[in-house]
């Protein structure tokens, strides 16, 4: 591993290669410790780089075997190789080959970066820069080539071989080896580079594309699992359909192959025509997957189909510009996902996983903007800033422009840059030309890091009646002012007040292109509340002072479900600030706020829940411990925001306990029905869960009667992992009964026991380390597999604060200790995992002072790898 400090990458220093291969001739040789890559380039000088300059090739961990150049072998003094490079010093200033053949050892391989096995399956994972790993090569996503792949394997270990593009070829090699070549006809960069070899077992079926071409598709997974595959089929089938039908986009190859992997650092990867998935998106059945992983995997399907266009067809010019594939795919696969299920249900959810993952990534040491203007280690910026947020600039984007302008915008982005790799500036370009509105304002969301706030002012004039709103907007760090779409109403005694009228709000929506503004709707024929940001239409912090009972006229009458969700959050919310920052103890007594908040749930629930029981689920889940800390922002005490939820938590509970137990009998399962995991069926089981975990939350002993009946009874891993996770947070031997059982139950299930590892993890209580010490030394936890990893330890950082930041910094220690152990053999997963201190500076003086002496330990340890030196650095310096 090179330990030198690496260089920092600056986007106003990029300047195009100095050569471009036009084509790539691969032959690789498979062998579990030897694998051979012959690799034969056709070069060229680009006229867009400097004349007469060396021919410098990205390497990383590799053997070189021979080297020619057309054909003729090199002098040892024309060229310097090392593992981690290769240069030509006087390349020929016209078109040439280069032929390089490298050795690797895919069994050694533990970075899963390049070609790697993963259970016997050798495979690759090529993004950002996985393919110099495997040959010497320009490894930047604007060297675009066409692949053209030889697969040589032993038959008995591999009789799956799969590659790029399109099959031309297959055959024997002779000593029980067999060989298939394929074809890639579009030029790609390397990081879409893909193969697979091994034994598999494969579902399939055929899609013929609006355009007449007749499609093999197929999901293929480990031997055994190929009955778990079909909804993940299904999904690859209906994503096609609908990317035809809502935005003209058409496959374009012969095949479409998805493969599962057990050993993963990412979710999943788009290269061109043979997505590599980490199998926890592709493998379900209702014994294994609750109904999030139904959702998971119809979405991660769909986004690495997605990239098929934007990301394939059109790539990214350098790898400041990934929010162009990845948060417009995100996006793309939200619409997808919220066309497929409840777009209220589903658009909630993407909010809160904004707000969980990219508000705090906003506010801490981490902050970035969505286009990044430098890095160390490209890695470490696949972070929910360039997916979450980037998907939300594209989102404001249709609300600027409108429905049918963002259509003809993202049909003119795909036929100016089809077989290019584009720009941020090319993106918004399509759609100022198309739409002829000028969005030079518009960019800076690209280049803005931090979260706007947005304090709005609101007077009624009842004589006029006439409503007015101030508006003023900031940003961390100041300047100009940001254009920011405000989807709006208001709301008055009985709806949304259609007869008032305002002329700077056009289709319900006011934009906010200045750092103040005021705007007023005339017609008000009452005192109105004002219903913002609609649908989330920005991903913008709210400040307006409403009351309780406001947000309450919000939650009962407004026509968003987002605002009335959120009308209900903002309550819960404030509830738990006031006695988080009141370092209030548990109690019995929530306080008059927490009557009236209950009284108006138990309308709510009396009235709706039935009607949409997953919006119902929605309502009645308070803000996560996480989210609280988040709104307090400084001095956070995570014993007191723990204390505050569970207290309003148990009044909850008891304030609804009648009507919680009638909506469990109301939506129990009628008995022998099959399994569905749709957005009704999902609804139903989400509604009776939060039901069980609000009654556990008020008396635990009837919730642990109705946890380990549910357990015993449950026909599908939803209900009885719900189960289970009530039963965790009531200690007793019942507890450790239930989770043994389900340990012996699913002992040979990988992905169902990473959900029991994760349940583990959360368990708020002081003897969690020694327990999480026990299942480290599990017969199925391995430090080498990323999801048992990120199941175990990266749980307990995510979603345990009382346990890992304690106030004798041994949780900080714990996830420090995996850290400095991951960085020797997979640093990208090292690195993820320590991004969990982002926050450590908000954190009350006392915990924050031991995760500060913990992340000096970590900078401080010699030969860091550039992933964890970059965000070890960067978390402690901000």
């Amino acid at each position: 591993m090179r330990t030198e400090t690496p260089p920092t990458i600056r986007l106003e220093e990029y300047r195009p290669s100095d050569h471009l291969i036009d084509s790539v001739d691969l032959d690789v040789r498979l062998a579990p410790r030897e694998t051979r890559i012959t690799a034969v380039f056709a070069l060229r000088p680009n006229p867009a780089g400097e004349p007469g300059a060396p021919l410098v090739l990205d390497g990383d961990d590799l053997t070189l075997l021979a080297l020619d150049l057309d054909g003729q072998t090199l002098p040892p003094d024309a060229y310097a190789a090392s593992s981690f490079g290769l240069t030509l010093h006087r390349p020929p200033q016209r078109p040439f080959t280069l032929r390089i053949e490298t050795q690797v050892d895919p069994t050694a391989n533990t970075k899963l970066m390049g070609l790697y096995r993963s259970n016997g399956v050798y495979c690759t994972q090529c993004e950002a820069d996985g393919f110099r790993r495997i040959t010497y090569f320009l490894d930047r996503p604007d060297v675009m080539s066409v692949y053209t792949t030889r697969i040589e394997a032993d038959r008995g270990e591999a009789p799956v071989l799969l590659g790029n593009g399109n099959p031309i070829e297959t055959g024997e090699a002779g000593h029980g080896r067999h060989y298939a070549v394929w074809h890639d006809p579009h030029p790609k960069p390397a990081y879409l580079f893909a193969l697979v070899g091994g034994r598999l077992d494969t579902v399939a079926t055929r899609f013929t594309t609006m355009e007449g071409r007749a499609v093999e598709v197929a999901v293929s997974v480990e031997p055994g699992k190929g009955s778990r595959a079909g909804y993940a089929l299904d999904a690859v089938i209906r994503s096609m359909r609908w990317d035809e039908a809502v935005f003209g986009r058409a496959y374009d190859l012969d095949v479409f192959n998805v493969v599962a992997v057990s050993d993963f650092n990412m979710g999943a990867m788009e290269n061109k025509g043979l997505n590599i998935f980490n199998d926890k998106y592709v493998l379900a059945s209702p014994e294994t997957a609750t109904d999030q992983d139904y959702a998971n995997i119809e979405t991660i399907i769909a986004h690495e189909y997605f990239h098929n266009w934007s990301g394939n067809r059109v790539t990214c010019r350098d790898w400041f510009q990934l929010c162009l594939k990845e948060g417009l795919t995100v996006f793309r696969d939200q619409e997808f996902s919220s066309d497929m299920r409840s777009r209220a249900v589903h658009r909630i959810g993407e909010v809160r996983t904004l707000r969980a993952r990219q508000f705090p990534e906003d506010a801490g040491p981490l902050a970035h903007p969505v286009r990044p203007r430098a890095y160390a280690e490209i890695n470490n910026f696949y972070t929910a800033t360039v997916y979450e947020k980037g998907a939300e600039i594209v989102r404001m984007l249709r609300t600027l422009l409108g429905e049918a302008a963002f259509r003809t915008g993202m049909d003119r982005y795909y036929a100016d840059n089809d077989g290019r790799a584009a720009t941020v500036e090319d993106f918004l370009d399509a759609f100022a030309r198309a739409s002829g509105r000028d969005l030079t304002a518009f960019a800076q969301w690209y280049e803005r890091p931090g979260t706007p706030r947005i304090a709005v002012e609101g007077r009624y004039d009842a004589a006029e009646r006439t409503y007015a709103l101030n508006f003023r907007q900031s940003l961390p760090g100041g300047g100009p002012p940001l254009v920011i779409p405000c989807a709006l109403g208001l709301v008055g005694s009985s709806g949304t007040l259609a007869g008032a009228v305002c002329p700077q709000v056009r289709d319900g929506v006011f934009v906010l292109e200045t750092a103040s503004a005021a705007i007023t709707f005339a017609e008000v024929p009452e005192a109105p509340v004002p219903s913002l940001f609609r649908g989330f239409s920005a991903p913008v912090r709210t400040e307006m002072s409403l009351s309780d009972a406001e947000r309450l006229a919000l939650l009962r009458h407004d026509a968003d479900p987002f605002n009335r969700w959120q009308s209900a959050q903002s309550i819960g919310m404030r509830i738990l600030v006031e006695r988080a920052g009141a370092r209030a103890p548990e109690s019995d007594d929530a306080g008059p706020a927490a009557q009236d908040f209950a009284g108006a749930l138990a309308a709510f629930l009396d009235t709706e829940a039935l009607a949409d029981p997953a919006f119902a689920a929605l309502v009645l889940g308070l803000p996560g411990e996480g989210d609280v800390a988040n709104e307090i922002g400084a001095e956070i005490d995570p014993d007191a925001i723990h204390r505050a939820r569970q207290t309003l938590r148990r009044h909850l509970g008891r304030a609804l306990a009648s009507r919680l137990s009638g909506l469990r009998g109301d939506l129990a399962d009628v008995p022998g029905a099959p399994f569905s995991p749709d957005a009704a069926a999902a609804g139903r089981r989400a509604l009776r869960n939060a039901a069980l975990d609000l009654i556990a939350a008020a008396d635990p002993v009837v919730g642990a009667d109705l946890a380990r009946a549910q357990l015993d009874g449950a026909t599908n891993m939803t209900d009885r992992l719900a189960a289970l996770g009530v039963l965790s947070l009531i200690p007793g031997e019942a507890r450790e009964a239930a989770l043994a059982a389900f340990g012996e139950r699913y002992a040979d299930e990988p992905l169902v026991l990473d959900k029991w590892f994760a349940i583990q993890a959360a368990i708020p209580e002081e003897d969690t380390l020694e327990r999480i010490a026990r299942l480290r030394q599990h017969p199925a936890f391995s430090m080498t597999n990323p999801n048992r990893v990120r199941a175990l330890i990266g749980s307990f950082g995510l979603t345990n604060p009382t346990q890992f930041a304690r106030t004798d910094g041994a949780g900080f220690a714990l996830l420090a200790e995996t850290v400095e152990m991951l960085d020797r053999s997979n640093p990208q997963i090292a690195a993820k995992l320590l991004t969990t201190f982002g926050s450590w500076r908000m954190l009350e003086p006392a915990r924050s002072s031991k995760a500060g002496e913990i992340l000096a330990r970590i900078r401080a340890i010699p030969g860091l790898s550039r992933d964890v030196a970059d965000i070890a650095a960067r978390t402690f310096a901000g």
